[in-house]
């Protein structure tokens, strides 16, 4: 087990092909989630945590209320770790005999606002598998990203996504209530500043609902991010309330609808849609286990902007 942590909690989904690991101490708690598709030579996943807790309060998501503090680089490159080495003892697979390794900063926290710690965690990384896909997603915080466009012309492995979710700036502030975050624009034209530093293209991450799924808000796309550049990831909503599984079906229609006006506007897009949702909280933002850890640790737990303020939900007719 990993030294960094006290305990590490592991949670197998019945689906079969993912698991969420819990990492906790005295001063902090993580999650870690891992995907095999459909096994591990052919496509490992592995999204991990840059902030126990996260400042940023994000509406949809479980960890939007409360914030601990910024994990270390040995906190963040641990987690991965910890999974690569549980896939070698459980399964036998090496990371040498995979043919696609994906390591993703976007289980919780905003990496783009623990640089001190995200950027030497992504050295490490790469020089331990320099094979392994780095993708960092962020939410945009209005912070200097030189350094972070540096290191991703050093190391070519590193991806950017965006989390935008909607078309307009009025509707993300109310489901992304931090305020020193860059505008819809802002964020295009740094995709772009990032993109021709590197020659890659980056992402942005959009969350579909019944509010925002419309041609209008496509058109509102494409006026903003241009197709030539950008990378479409269209996520299934995950409630962050794990009673309401129920909505899962709606979402995937909702998520599938929209993807096709979006292809048919030109966009790269893939749908994201991550399994274990009904019951391990596989899906991202849902962090059931961490706002346990929150409930059990309220000194360490300081709110967050987003505390106290309506949670989003995906809107569902519920048949009886």
């Amino acid at each position: 087990m990993s030294t960094e942590w006290d305990n590490i909690q592991q949670l197998d989904s019945t689906e079969g092909n993912v698991s969420k690991f819990v990492f906790t101490k005295d001063s902090a708690v993580a999650e870690a989630v891992l995907y095999r598709y459909p096994t591990y030579a052919d496509r490992t996943v592995i999204c991990c945590s840059t902030q126990s807790g996260c400042p940023v309060g994000c509406r949809f998501c479980g960890a939007g209320d409360n914030f601990v503090r910024n994990l270390t680089a040995a906190e963040i490159t641990s987690q991965p770790l910890h999974l690569l080495e549980q896939i070698a003892a459980t399964e036998g697979t090496l990371v040498q005999d995979m043919a696609k390794l994906q390591i993703m900063f976007m289980s919780m926290g905003e990496p783009m606002l623990n640089q001190k710690s995200l950027l030497p965690a992504l050295s490490e990384l790469n020089q331990l598998h320099p094979k392994a896909a780095l993708l960092v997603s962020s939410s945009g915080p209005r912070v200097n990203y030189d350094r972070f466009i540096e290191l991703s012309q050093e190391i070519s492995s590193i991806g950017l996504q965006f989390s935008i979710h909607e078309s307009t700036d009025e509707a993300r502030d109310k489901l992304i209530p931090f305020k020193a975050k860059l505008t819809l624009a802002e964020i295009a034209e740094m995709g772009e500043r990032w993109a021709m530093a590197t020659g890659r293209r980056p992402f942005f991450n959009y969350c579909v609902h019944e509010s925002n799924s419309s041609l209008a808000d496509v058109g509102r796309l494409l006026k903003l991010f241009d197709p030539e550049v950008w990378e479409a990831t269209l996520s299934v909503i995950c409630e962050r309330d794990e009673t309401l599984s129920i909505a899962h079906r709606r979402q995937q229609e909702l998520t599938g609808a929209f993807m096709r006006k979006v292809l048919g506007a030109g966009y790269s897009a893939r749908m994201f849609d991550p399994a274990g949702q009904d019951d391990i909280g596989g899906g991202c933002g849902q962090l059931h286990y961490v706002q346990q850890w929150f409930k059990e640790h309220p000194d360490k737990a300081r709110p967050s902007i987003g505390f106290a303020l309506p949670v989003v939900h995906a809107p569902i007719e519920v048949k009886r």
